[in-house]
């Protein structure tokens, strides 16, 4: 059952405010700051999950909700928006520092707070509204280095702030929103972020609010862009960064921890009204940054999320992340669960030998991250549910996985058993759809992206007379792939086929060769064997590629030379590729 709200009238610079409070007042204050069109009632959602926890204050700002309208734009400059948070700090909490949260202009006067009265605050958490003091630096400093990628940045936030220089324009923004633009507003929400109208959101005052909130803009935006002061604040900070924000661009964080030494950043696939659509995900936020500050416990989760979220100099690029890798007991498994906590992140090690999973993870812990070792049948259905059940409640959601555990077999097609395909089918494919399913379902539950990396094979599009077993397996995880591409990019999660060569693994020495004795088998084995080693590509390199493959959310990487010429001769001659597939190369 939520905490009840109350309300009451506090006096501000000249106005008098309405503050609603909820939660034990013995508890630590968290003070939530709504933006604009909006009111108090924008965190609504957020409150209620805070409140069990904590002392949660909000109020309408001056122009807003219930609190009084004052007219003329000096009276919104952010001397009175500062002066009222003082009052509202001073009758909710007094003499206490309190946990600031600010969305939109919320945040935006919130940067103002931090940074003129520090001593009122014990932590700050900024979503979708910069400092305007940054963004000015941020932007000169784009256009004092003119390169393309500066210049698009820069292109990209003067489109999204289009409604500033609107809001510039005389008596026109008023006009709109009493002739009815709260109407438009409020199916562009529900339609453009996924937000439906629910009582109290949009406020039913949203006409007066927006006529009268366009004074903030008009009394400190273009002066401050243009006359930007030198501020840094000592407060620990955490900025939600919205990758879909419509109106505040995430390259906005560049360069904020010059001025924020203390800073930590959480990328969120959301749009700019995240409190709404993502609450459990920012009121989890919220109170672990709090958590955090104050020195109380955490959990690992806990622990890697803020991890990898601070923002310093000696950073790995996967620090806090956690990647999970199947078949990582040898060969491209291992080594990619090495070139992953190299990189800082920590590694879960699952392959059907406990004892090559073990030793992955002591290397892995070499690394200076923790490693995990699990024993896992990834053809098993049930044994792989347990495997991520135990997963998510000992480490939580990956962000990265990895279904790399996979067999060989080789032989002609009338020389396989029914047996023999289930067995290959069930490992390659159906190991790669259970890994994927599992975890992805979390990953987009979570709401913080993630990425899924199958290995596939240049097997997949090399079609051969000798693997045709194997050769399917793979290309069925090579579509699945760009299916699942298709479905999950809407939900912040990337997935790579990777679709290595000939690459010196122990798969040749496992491998088996349908339709030949134990002799012949053996034979074959070392044949192949021998090929492989010679050719020299090895694990460490496919690895590499896999990284690279998550950190530049690419689709397909046909990882050696003689896989990339195979993919782009099956996409210019697949009829020589169906000639090449006759050639009995066992």
């Amino acid at each position: 059952m939520s905490a009840a709200k109350t309300v009451r009238w506090v006096r501000g610079d000249g106005v008098d405010l309405a503050v609603y409070e909820q939660g034990d007042r013995s508890r630590p204050t968290v003070l939530l700051v709504h933006g604009y069109p909006d009111t108090h009632a924008v965190w609504d959602e957020v409150a209620e999950r805070l409140a069990d926890r904590y002392h949660v204050v909000r109020y309408d700002v001056r122009g807003a909700g219930a609190s009084s309208r004052p007219y003329g734009r000096e009276k919104y400059a952010f001397d009175h928006l500062i002066a009222d948070m003082r009052a509202v700090l001073d009758a909710a909490a007094p003499g206490r520092r309190v946990h600031l949260v600010g969305h939109d202009w919320g945040s935006i006067q919130a940067w103002e707070a931090v940074c003129t009265m520090a001593e009122r605050f014990a932590s700050f958490t900024s979503i979708s509204g910069p400092c305007l003091d940054h963004v000015a630096r941020w932007t000169r400093r784009g256009l004092a280095r003119p390169t393309p990628a500066n210049l698009k940045r820069a292109a990209g936030q003067g489109v999204r702030s289009w409604y500033i220089y609107l809001f510039q324009t005389p008596v026109l923004p008023e006009l709109l929103w009493r002739a009815g633009l709260s109407g438009p507003f409020t199916r562009a929400l529900e339609r453009g972020e996924g937000v439906p109208a629910r009582d109290g959101h949009p406020a039913r005052t949203m006409p007066r609010d927006g006529a009268a909130g366009v004074g903030l803009y008009r009394a400190n935006m273009l002066r401050r862009l243009r006359r930007p002061r030198d501020r840094r604040t000592d407060v620990p900070t955490q900025v939600v960064v919205p990758t879909r924000d419509l109106f505040v661009s995430p390259h906005l964080v560049g360069g904020l921890s010059e001025h924020v030494p203390n800073l930590s950043l959480r990328p969120i696939v959301a749009g700019h009204w995240v409190p709404r659509s993502h609450p459990d995900v920012i009121a989890r936020w919220v109170a672990e940054h709090i958590t955090g500050v104050e020195g109380g416990p955490l959990t690992a989760a806990q622990t890697r999320a803020l991890r990898r979220a601070k923002v310093g100099r000696g950073r790995r690029p996967f620090e806090g992340s956690l990647v999970v890798v199947t078949g990582a007991g040898s060969g491209i498994g291992r080594a990619t669960a090495l070139a992953f906590a190299g990189r800082g992140a920590e590694v879960v090690a699952a392959d059907l030998d406990l004892g090559t999973a073990r030793r992955t993870a002591e290397l892995a812990g070499l690394a200076g991250t923790p490693g995990h070792a699990f024993q896992v049948d990834v053809s098993d259905a049930t044994a792989m549910e347990d495997f991520a059940v135990s997963v998510l409640h000992r480490h939580g959601v990956p962000d990265v996985v990895v279904n790399n555990a996979g067999i060989g077999v080789a032989g002609a097609f009338l020389d396989h058993t029914a047996d023999d395909w289930r067995r290959v089918l069930d490992v390659n494919l159906w190991g790669v759809i259970h890994g994927s399913r599992l975890f992805a379902a979390r990953m987009a539950e979570q709401g913080q992206g993630g990425h899924i990396v199958n290995t596939s094979s240049a097997a997949a599009f090399t079609p051969s007379r000798t693997l045709p077993a194997y050769a399917t397996s793979k290309a069925a995880v090579l579509m699945l792939s760009e299916c699942l591409r298709a479905e999950l990019r809407g939900k912040g999660i990337g997935v790579s086929a990777i679709c290595p060569g000939i690459v010196d693994t122990n798969i040749t020495r496992t491998s088996r060769f349908v339709g030949a004795d134990d002799a012949q088998e053996a034979r074959s084995r070392e044949r192949a064997a021998r090929a492989y080693a010679r050719r020299g590509f090895g694990p460490q390199e496919v690895a590499d590629q896999i990284v690279a493959a998550v950190r530049d959310d690419k689709a397909l990487v046909p990882v050696t030379p003689e896989a990339r010429l195979a993919y782009l001769a099956s996409r210019v001659s697949p009829r020589a590729m169906r000639l090449l597939a006759r050639l009995d190369v066992g």
